[in-house]
């Protein structure tokens, strides 16, 4: 991978080997993304140290720790939404599909069609509903004419579990919707580009109890069809949508492993300290 603007220096680069040995296996049987020893550093501070995780295929992979402990800024490496920072550096390797995703010469915007990210707060686009979900398959030229893109948002929407509730006001502004009805609207824009892998970070956070338990039966419904890694601060979260769980602290992943094993007998002790609620 290629790093991005600025050297590392020499002191730097020592420190940033000095990264734990993982607890368990970041591997997956069937992995869509692998990545291995990625650093990120944000000028002269190192925020993430030397992980290493798979995200498998028909999975979903949670990550958990304190705040500031690098999860959300791994997720965003994932699909190069870190290239927008000043002064932000990804070393490593990280492939979606064998291809390296920082290869000079990859143009990060279909990449992020492919790689699709859910961002913590519902952010539609001042749009019809109809257009929030049309926009992605328009700008990348995925329908031929009016049909076919009527039954990509009406496919859209419908696997988001929204279309029912839309259906009678696709010409209405998506931001009219309710939170978890503006959460789902956006699942539907990121899977209308038919991504491969969908990103979520803290997609329930800003959402009440219903909509949050509405939302996490869709990621479980999605999975059938996608890769999902999904950042959260709800270890009970964690644990009713996720197969593998990543445990983070300070930049270094501590600890991966099957969800319920990590939440039932973690092997390392900042684990079991962090589910515990002993810190965090």
């Amino acid at each position: 991978m290629e790093k991005a603007t600025g050297a590392i220096s020499a002191a730097e680069l020592a420190n940033s080997q000095h990264s734990r040995e993982t607890v368990g296996d970041f591997t997956a049987v069937d992995p869509r993304m692998t990545c291995r020893e990625v650093d990120v550093w944000y000028g002269s501070k190192q925020a993430i140290k030397g992980v290493s995780l798979d995200i498998g295929k028909n999975e979903v992979v949670s990550m958990i720790g304190p705040s500031g402990c690098g999860k959300s800024t791994f997720l965003r490496c994932l699909n190069r939404m870190n290239d927008t920072i000043d002064g932000c550096r990804v070393t490593g390797s990280i492939q979606l599909d064998g291809q390296e995703i920082y290869d000079k010469g990859l143009d990060p915007v279909p990449l992020r069609a492919r790689v699709g990210m859910v961002f913590q707060k519902p952010n539609p686009f001042p749009k019809s509903i109809y257009e929030n979900v049309a926009y992605g398959p328009r700008i990348h030229g995925l329908t031929n004419n009016k049909a076919e893109l009527d039954a990509l948002v009406e496919d859209s929407l419908k696997k988001a579990g929204l279309w029912n509730e839309v259906k009678d006001r696709l010409d209405q502004p998506g931001t009219g919707l309710s939170g978890g009805q503006q959460q789902r609207l956006c699942i539907a824009r990121t899977i209308a580009v038919s991504p491969e892998v969908i990103l979520m970070d803290e997609p329930c956070s800003a959402l009440d109890p219903i909509a949050t338990a509405i939302v996490e039966e869709l990621i479980d419904e999605l999975r059938q069809n996608y890769s999902i890694a999904i950042v959260t601060h709800s270890m009970q979260q964690a644990a009713r949508v996720s197969q593998r769980t990543a445990y983070f602290h300070l930049g270094d992943l501590i600890e991966v492993g099957e969800t319920n094993h990590i939440f039932t007998n973690p092997q390392h002790k900042l684990t079991e300290d962090y589910i515990t609620g002993r810190f965090g």
